[in-house]
């Protein structure tokens, strides 16, 4: 706890000092608020989240602010969350992951683990060799530390190596840190630092306003941490001897830098400044002619960027640098600024002092650079393209609702099938904010499904791109049509669901007949070749199909022996008229009790009163479907449109049989005689006999469990994976 206080208390003086009183209250006032109605709290749906391991502004500024306004930039959404606050329910809102210099905890470990399950990707982002000994050892301020501390900063070093070899790929400012972290991990990318939007615009305010005294050259040297001592005693004798020989000379020190004692006799000419807000420095750099970057050689070093030239730049301040790492590669010498030996401080910075049109050329065209090459807007496309190209291809399932369903079923099976198939796949309820709060009071509404990324729709507002997006009933194709971040629009056909609706209906008969007859360029895919066949004929439309399946492991075979009682099942709603469930009781009211007990099964509705029913079953989980089936001996299915009926075959996998009403989908597989009975629709003196012929006819029977059996082995969804995957190809 008290752990936890102090890092809410370092964030929080942080977020007070770079963004401001005003800023800071809000963002207080909205965390406040939330943790007391969480509930209240809209959720979003984005491309990217960017976890930030850094308590320091000035790294995550430049690597998690920019980087967020390069990939909106870009076209991708994108947020951020300090490190201590990730949580695993964040890891189905986004499709992948940024951790910048974040250390390995529990959480980000199991959180890792999860996003690879669901294929999300992850990458790492670090801007310093922070993560190995064999770098920081070479530190001299590390060196210097106590045995205690230097135990605590290695820890962190340490456990920032752990999360980066966690991770599938690697971001990184600079080519040696790149050519470094790929000793960890394989695909590193370099997204150099850029000047924010914000940057620019207060470099150009701070151009405006700024006066340099044509009798004076002030050199400026811009420490961003107490590590850069020993980077100024580099130039130290040149800047003692210039400063000696140069009256009109004066240096301006800003930042965490112990003045030196040799400066002390020029103390006059040398004026000093704090660490300043990001905001203001832009005013500090324009106040000086010449900007210095000494570096001291190391690995460590040369991994730096080139940070202090583009803040230098932007007020057109000429900058003076070390020829090493990123300022080698990025400054070109002579032109956008000067690269310095280590041995060459004095005569190069005496011509820079002496010259003040080179200084002019110069620090233009760095700034001309800088706005074209260097800043978030015109670099959007680097980084975008590095994480689009590494992203996961992604699919969302628009569920009518997430309450069972055989057709909800259908979607999960192949929402399963295709993320062990590498996709990330997201499902979407859409089910409307009123009747989810309806149901929420009548039952324990699934507002989630183990082992599936679920997202509320009247919760959650999506900004992310989906590369396909599929509806699985007809009234959420509109949903896939209104949402236009989207490649690929398809529509998971599994009936005829104009026909769900009794002639009367209107309005949702016309509206599920339309969905039909789009001409947007959704794409149909089916489950039923009977589905196939009427998109065709009736509406011209040309469908992919690939067969529904069944996993036995879920459906349990029990040898029944039809001694004593016979247990018949009846499945389907009692209010659907298709379902044509009442016949199914009509047919059992005039079986004799004595002798037929009967278990109903179903998703939604209870059973009307007239009903005969021994045992009830209602919304189990899918799970346990199978253990109901194995209890009963004989199904009598009645229903008069199925695009691919299940229940005969799930009673076939348990080894039981069925008495079946044929229509046109479950003709598919369902063969009289050979697999089920067939009996004549309307016809309860039918029905009754051909139960009656089940139960007495023990050789027919056999033949009937024997070939359902083969039936449903032939039915496995294993056998069925590769179709699926190709529908959405």
């Amino acid at each position: 706890m008290i752990k936890r206080v102090r890092s809410v208390a370092q964030k929080s003086t942080i977020l007070l000092k770079s963004e401001g009183l005003a800023r800071f209250s809000k963002r207080a006032t909205v965390f406040a608020y939330h943790q007391a109605f969480p509930h209240t709290k809209k959720k979003y749906y984005k491309d990217i989240l960017i976890i930030d391991g850094c308590t320091l502004p000035h790294p995550s500024r430049y690597r998690v602010s920019h980087q967020i306004e390069q990939l909106k930039a870009g076209g991708l959404s994108a947020e951020s969350v300090f490190y201590d606050r990730l949580n695993i329910d964040m890891l189905k809102y986004y499709r992948g992951f940024i951790f910048f210099r974040c250390p390995v905890t529990e959480t980000v470990k199991d959180f890792i683990a999860q996003a690879k399950h669901y294929n999300k990707a992850c990458f790492f982002d670090i801007d310093d060799l922070v993560i190995d000994q064999q770098y920081t050892d070479t530190i001299k301020f590390v060196q210097s530390m106590s045995e205690s501390d230097k135990a605590l900063y290695d820890d962190g070093v340490t456990r920032m190596r752990e999360t980066l070899e966690l991770c599938d790929y690697a971001i990184t400012p600079t080519d040696t840190l790149q050519q470094e972290l790929t000793k960890y991990i394989k695909d590193v990318s370099v997204n150099r630092n850029v000047a924010s939007d914000e940057m620019v615009h207060y470099s150009l305010d701070a151009l405006s306003t700024a006066s340099r005294s044509p009798d004076k050259v002030v050199i400026g040297y811009f420490s961003g941490s107490i590590t850069h001592n020993e980077d100024f005693d580099l130039v130290l004798p040149s800047i003692q001897r210039i400063l000696g020989e140069n009256k009109n000379v004066e240096l301006k020190i800003a930042g965490i830098l112990d003045i030196p004692p040799e400066l002390m006799p020029y103390k006059g000419r040398v004026h000093t400044v704090g660490f300043v807000d990001w905001r203001t420095l832009p005013k500090e750099i324009a106040s000086c002619d010449i900007n210095l970057a000494p570096l001291t050689t190391s690995i460590f070093n040369e991994a730096k960027s080139e940070n202090k030239w583009i803040e230098a730049a932007l007020v057109k301040v000429v900058t003076a640098a070390s020829d090493k790492g990123a300022f080698g590669t990025v400054i070109k010498n002579g032109k956008t600024g000067t690269l310095i030996a280590d041995d060459e401080w004095y005569d190069k910075l005496s011509i820079l002092i002496s010259d003040k049109d080179m200084r002019t050329r110069i620090g233009l065209a760095a700034h001309n650079d800088v706005i074209e090459y260097h800043t978030t807007i015109n670099t959007s496309y680097n980084l975008c393209n590095i994480v689009r190209e590494r992203l996961t291809r992604n699919i969302a399932f628009v569920l009518p609702s997430t309450d069972i369903s055989g057709g909800v079923n259908v979607a999960l099976k192949h929402a399963d099938i295709l993320r062990r198939n590498g996709w990330d796949v997201t499902l979407i309820d859409a089910i409307e904010k009123s009747s989810l709060k309806r149901a929420q009071k009548q039952y324990d509404y699934r507002l989630e499904l183990p082992g599936y990324n679920v997202i509320t729709g009247c919760k959650t507002k999506t900004r992310a791109y989906f590369d396909t997006m599929v509806a699985t009933l007809w009234s959420t194709v509109k949903d896939i049509k209104d949402y236009s971040n989207t490649s690929n629009r398809l529509y998971l056909v599994q009936n005829l669901e104009t026909d769900f609706y009794p002639w009367g209906a209107t309005a949702p008969k016309i509206m599920a007949n339309a969905t039909y007859n789009d001409t947007t360029g959704l794409r149909y895919v089916t489950i039923s070749i009977w589905c196939k066949k009427w998109l065709k004929d009736r509406f011209g439309k040309d469908s992919r199909y690939a067969s529904n399946g069944i996993d036995l492991v879920d459906y349990p075979y029990r040898e029944r022996h039809f001694g004593g009682k016979i247990h018949i099942l009846i499945e389907g709603d009692s209010r659907s008229e298709y379902k044509n469930t009442d016949e199914a009781f009509r047919i059992v009211e005039k079986l004799d009790p004595k002798k037929y007990e009967v278990s109903y099964l179903s998703y939604r509705r209870e059973p009307k009163a007239w009903y005969r029913v021994d045992h009830f079953y209602s919304r189990i989980a899918p799970e346990e479907v199978g253990k109901v089936y194995a209890k009963c001996d004989i199904l009598i299915k009645t229903s008069l449109l199925e695009s691919f009926s299940y229940p005969p075959l799930e009673m076939m996998a348990t080894g039981g049989v069925s008495v079946v009403v044929p229509n046109d989908g479950n003709v598919e597989y369902l063969r009289d005689g050979v697999n089920c009975l067939f009996y004549e629709q309307g016809n309860i003196d039918d029905g009754i006999a051909k139960v009656e012929l089940l139960v007495n006819d023990i050789k027919l029977r056999a033949s009937l469990v024997k070939n359902g059996l083969d039936t449903a082995r032939k039915y496995q969804w294993s056998a069925m994976e590769d179709d699926i995957v190709g529908l959405y190809k």
